[in-house]
């Protein structure tokens, strides 16, 4: 069926306090969405974040971001006040968010709500804790014991907790026992509330798309938790991490420094970790987009300490075996293969072998030195097409920045000679959703025609990613009658 939908990450709604939250705020787009005849809501990994921001570097794969917890909720079951939300500094910016003033407000106020919380009936926190032990329990105790070392990461914690000595473990689950029941309680309020919004959303018939990035962060729950699903060594340090090959845009590559999997021992065991992810993935989400698709075929290892990607090699991943394992455990799920980049002839096929649908973006295919599969005219219908990624420019202004012979490509394509630039954007809208692709995904700020200062994330920086907020109001009944009568002149209504 073809259906169009939005990219905005979560973090990126308006909300009166710093951040987008599972807030009012939330069901308010999630209306505006269906009054734009939209059927999917594509958002970023819900995990929590650490250093950087990123939600594709988090502390766990499984466990969800306590920024995200509405406030405003825990004031209505009375487990915070207005006054006391109020008396925090979350920042004074409403499009942009102040991470550092996020984080030293928002952990103070739900201590404060925990402390309220453990005085009431707490069989439902239970329940949920015994529901989610498999993953629960690690990630409670790993961020504990990582507050308690001041934040630092795992690998510099002493030998016997960094180990997971038995004994160092039952010592600091006895000494951390609170801090530990405060995690596991940020947990059940995010799951409480995400659930809740998520019902919302579909029964309005809209769809959300989660993510989730191939690789775990080294400095995780799941890395500290689990030493044999990677390429460590005796003392749970890597051997190898992840990262990609030097290439026209990096001179020495991108090293992300990522744990990378140990395939032999996933193989061994059924991939029965992967197969706990992914049906924790759909539990969150109803589609499912896989990050880093080719890294499943074949992955770039980088020699552990080496300070660029360049010495990296190319190693063989359990190609179209995972998928099928998949598909024999849990059915057929409706997936999306992030397959950009670069991609061999084996990864292309384990793409059409896994029936999966591969990614098209838009702002790739006007290179004037070749033609681009990129182009419309060159897709299948089992494909989303995206205006851009959260990676990318918004449409204004990657148009803007377009050399002279890209942007005369783009104008013969597109048939916009005459439109204004400010207007461009409508133009690869219109060329995305009129496109033979099943789905058509784009990113909020290209609807609202917004320039470089509302990119969500420049690959391979710090300091000014993941920041962009809508503000309230920017996303009008006006502009939502306008993309309702173009999906539905397209057929996507």
């Amino acid at each position: 069926m073809r259906a169009s939908g939005v990219l905005l990450p979560v973090a990126s709604l308006p909300s009166k306090y710093g951040i987008g939250t599972f807030s009012r705020e939330a069901y308010d787009f999630v209306d505006m969405l269906q009054k734009a005849g939209q059927v999917y809501w594509q958002i970023l990994p819900l995990g929590p974040t650490g250093y950087g921001d990123s939600p594709y570097q988090s502390f766990s794969t499984f466990a969800g971001n306590p920024y995200f917890i509405d406030l405003t909720a825990l004031e209505e079951e009375g487990l915070l006040e207005e006054a006391e939300c109020k008396a925090c500094d979350f920042g004074d910016n409403e499009s942009y968010i102040d991470y550092e003033k996020i984080y030293l407000s928002r952990f103070t106020l739900l201590k404060k709500a925990y402390q309220r919380f453990k005085e009431r009936d707490l069989s439902g926190f239970k329940s949920f804790c015994d529901k989610n032990n498999f993953w629960l329990r690690d990630y409670s105790l790993y961020m504990a014991v990582k507050n308690d070392f001041g934040g630092i990461s795992w690998s510099e914690w002493d030998e016997d907790i960094k180990l997971r000595r038995p004994e160092a473990l039952e010592r600091y689950e006895k000494e951390l026992s609170e801090e530990i029941e405060f995690y596991s309680f940020l947990q059940f309020k995010f799951n409480e509330q995400w659930k809740a919004l998520k019902k919302y959303a579909n029964e309005k018939g809209i769809k959300i798309i989660g993510d989730i990035p191939i690789y775990v962060a080294f400095d995780s729950a799941d890395s500290w938790a689990n030493p044999k699903l990677f390429q460590f060594d005796e003392d749970n340090m890597p051997t190898g991490v992840a990262g990609c090959p030097p290439d026209g845009f990096s001179a020495t590559g991108q090293l992300w420094g990522n744990p990378l999997y140990d395939w032999d021992y996933h193989r061994e065991t059924g991939y029965a970790w992967w197969l706990q992810r992914i049906s924790h993935c759909f539990y969150l989400y109803d589609v499912v987009r896989v990050d880093h698709f080719r890294g499943f075929d074949e992955y770039y290892a980088i020699p552990f300490g080496e300070d660029t990607a360049v010495n990296g090699s190319w190693k063989k991943g359990p190609g179209i075996e995972i998928f099928k394992t998949i598909k024999e455990k849990l059915g057929e799920l409706p997936i999306i293969a992030e397959d950009l980049g670069f991609l061999t002839e084996s990864v292309i096929q384990m793409v059409r072998d896994s029936g999966y649908p591969g990614m098209k973006v838009l702002e790739f295919a006007f290179d004037s030195r070749e033609i681009s599969n990129y182009l419309p005219h060159t897709y299948e219908r089992n494909c989303v097409v995206y205006t851009g990624t959260h990676d990318n420019d918004t449409l204004a202004g990657w148009y803007e920045k377009l050399c002279k012979e890209d942007k005369e490509l783009a104008q013969d394509y597109t048939g916009n000679c005459y439109t204004p630039d400010e207007e461009a954007n409508w133009s690869f809208i219109r060329l995305a959703l009129s496109s033979v692709a099943d789905m058509a995904i784009i990113p909020l700020q290209d609807y609202l025609g917004l320039g470089s200062e509302a990119r969500i994330n420049t690959p391979s920086t710090l300091g000014d990613n993941w920041k962009w907020r809508m503000k309230k109001g920017q996303f009008t009944e006006e502009l939502a009658k306008k993309i309702r009568r173009l999906v539905r002149i397209y057929g996507r209504g």
